[in-house]
């Protein structure tokens, strides 16, 4: 745990018991601050009492007598409309703050000759996988890392900060709404495409939230930022002129100067005064497709300016293992091999996935986000067969319409049933993905639980058709 500083003896209301409240709950009471709680539901409320917690209802009171309000990332700040601890705060002075900011602030105490450094990750997609990437890279180049925030464990959960140290963390528009003064060492926005709108009051309000990551970054840091969509593009032209912070754009579709991309999946540094070739990322396993290849440039990046060798690059990302449910080969039936990309909840993680294959069985569906599978029509050629479940289905089979096969399956373990048996006729080479382009929302608790249900879906499957096992490939 990492002791949060700067508000000793101080009341601190705190919002949301989920993970990053009640890890922020602990955080600031080591720290010597006064965490009072609350949830609007009970359990959560009760179990902060079992816990030691002081638990107030806070519609009753005083905000004068708060120094801050904590507040988790599922709680809205400013949209679809502020929640009422926020107007309630606001109207008493109280400053509003979230788990990363109270990492930065711990982080800003600690001495500037020793201080340890900080990578932060967001984007609309890869966030998880660079992070992971990025963290493993260090790892096996004999770092002190930390691996967290958004992905796994929270940010203030992980070890106390230590001199020589590197924190990599994963951070969401949510988390970011809700910093002032996070100032990491290398910040990186992998990509920008439409996602929790809603929670944003629209594109631009995402985007802002988005770029909140480099906003204290100065001369001596450095901002990597993906140039594959206009968004980000955009971004970075506006950066070069008025930002003092290091950019280095990243890409996997084109060559770009003064920075590093992967063209067909050969890795090249082009920081320097020529372009080097770093690695094929296509001899990498678990860095298959271009949207890896961006994740492997980013990683690449930030780890060249923390001060590691190609060559400790190259090996780390030799020896990544993978993210479960991220195009995860879970395994094969005879000739069927099945993909676990469950993460894919919205059309654009789901377009990187697809784009990685030729032909493929997709099972899709679940709970559909904002324009569905519209910008997808491109790919559609490519399904042999669309297996749809959730809420979707009827939707996306409409979408889809007479560009390939479609079947309603309402089910993931039916989908996955008639796909094999679809998959299986050929007698071929075939690709069983798991895309859903959709959030889980409808069926499962998240897509970790909807991923694990595909992989228990092969297993079951295996067992019944009498084939000896399904390799397990991924981890």
């Amino acid at each position: 745990m990492i002791p949060v500083k700067g508000f000793e003896g101080k009341r601190v209301a705190i919002f949301g018991l989920g993970r990053s409240g009640l890890s922020a709950a602990r955080a600031l009471k080591a720290g010597g601050a006064e965490p009072v709680l609350w949830d609007d539901k009970v359990a959560s409320t009760a179990a902060a009492m079992k816990e030691g917690f002081t638990v107030e209802d806070l519609k009753k009171a005083d905000w004068a007598e708060f120094d801050a309000l904590m507040l988790s990332p599922g709680v809205p700040l400013t949209h679809p409309e502020p929640h009422w601890t926020v107007k309630a705060a606001k109207a008493a002075g109280v400053q509003v703050l979230g788990d990363i900011e109270l990492f930065a602030r711990t982080l800003a105490r600690f001495p500037a000759r020793n201080r340890p450094k900080t990578v932060a990750i967001t984007g609309t997609n890869g966030k998880s996988t660079t992070t992971a990437l990025i963290g493993h890279i260090l790892k096996s180049a004999g770092k002190n890392v930390h691996v967290g925030g958004n992905i796994g464990i929270g940010v203030l959960d992980l070890e106390e900060m230590q001199p020589g140290a590197v924190y990599v963390i994963e951070t969401s528009s949510y988390q970011l709404d809700l910093s002032l003064t996070f100032k990491p060492d290398v910040s990186i926005l992998m990509n920008l495409s439409p996602d929790h709108l809603d929670r944003h009051g629209g594109m631009d309000g995402y985007i802002a939230a988005k770029k909140r990551i480099f906003m204290n970054q100065d001369k001596g840091q450095t901002a990597v930022i993906g140039a594959d969509d206009d968004y980000t593009a955009d971004l970075i032209s506006q950066m070069r002129v008025s930002h003092p912070v290091k950019l280095v754009a990243i890409s996997s579709r084109r060559v770009v100067g003064d920075g590093v991309y992967a063209l067909n999946g050969e890795l090249y540094d082009a920081t320097g005064e020529r372009a080097r070739h770093i690695i094929d990322l296509k001899s990498v396993r678990t860095l298959t497709g271009r949207h890896n290849w961006q994740n492997g440039a980013a990683a690449f990046a930030a780890c060249k300016a923390l001060g590691l060798t190609n060559e400790q690059i190259a090996a780390g990302m030799r020896s990544f293992p993978g993210l479960a449910h991220r195009m995860q080969e879970i395994g094969r039936i005879g000739k069927v091999r099945f993909i676990n990309d469950s993460k894919a909840t919205n059309a654009d993680a789901a377009r990187q996935a697809m784009s990685s294959f030729d032909k493929f069985y997709w099972i899709a569906g679940g709970k559909a986000k904002a324009g569905g599978i519209d910008e997808l029509r491109d790919l559609y050629p490519r399904i042999k067969h669309a297996f749809l479940i959730g809420e979707a289905a009827e939707l996306f089979e409409k979408t889809i319409g007479k560009a390939a096969p479609c079947t309603q399956s309402r089910l993931l373990f039916t989908a996955t049933a008639q796909a094999y048996a679809e998959a299986e006729k050929s007698g071929k080479e075939e690709i069983v993905l798991f895309s859903p382009a959709c959030a889980s929302f409808d069926q499962f608790t998240d897509f970790e639980a909807r991923g694990d249900a595909f992989r228990d879906a092969v297993n079951e499957i295996a067992k019944s058709v009498a084939v000896a096992g399904v390799q397990d490939i991924g981890a």
